[in-house]
């Protein structure tokens, strides 16, 4: 069952799914050096697939959690060798909450970033420099 947040206005109202935070949230970390999002599993391959036939799948390595007005985002990602891990998790953290509060008016109380992994750059790169 898909969330929303919902504001209500004399207008009408607006639905902002959580699909739409979490996607969000994975574009403005991933314009951060240094992150990157694991993709190699089987879960991920599903998705895509999916995908493509216009089947709707939740962001991968994202969850949302929304109450009356306030969110909690728990990222997934793996963050490039020799990067300060520390560094570019709370440069993660800012961001996130920063477009996401931007776009949605969503108070984001918590960004939380697990590193579940070390990514290393193609090899053509490690030899040119």
């Amino acid at each position: 069952m898909e969330k929303y947040i919902n504001e209500q206005s004399s207008d009408g109202s607006v639905k902002i799914a959580d699909d739409v935070i979490a996607k969000i949230a994975i574009v403005a970390a991933s314009h951060i050096d240094g992150v990157f999002y694991p993709t190699n599993d089987l879960m991920s391959g599903v998705a895509d697939v999916a995908g493509k036939f216009g089947v709707r799948t939740p962001a991968r390595g994202v969850k949302v959690t929304v109450g009356e007005g306030e969110g909690v985002i728990d990222l997934s990602l793996s963050i490039e060798y020799g990067k300060n891990i520390i560094a570019i998790c709370k440069e993660v953290q800012e961001k996130v909450k920063e477009s996401v509060e931007n776009l949605t008016g969503l108070s984001v109380v918590e960004v939380n970033v697990h590193v579940v992994g070390i990514a290393t750059p193609p090899a053509e790169m490690v030899a040119k420099a």
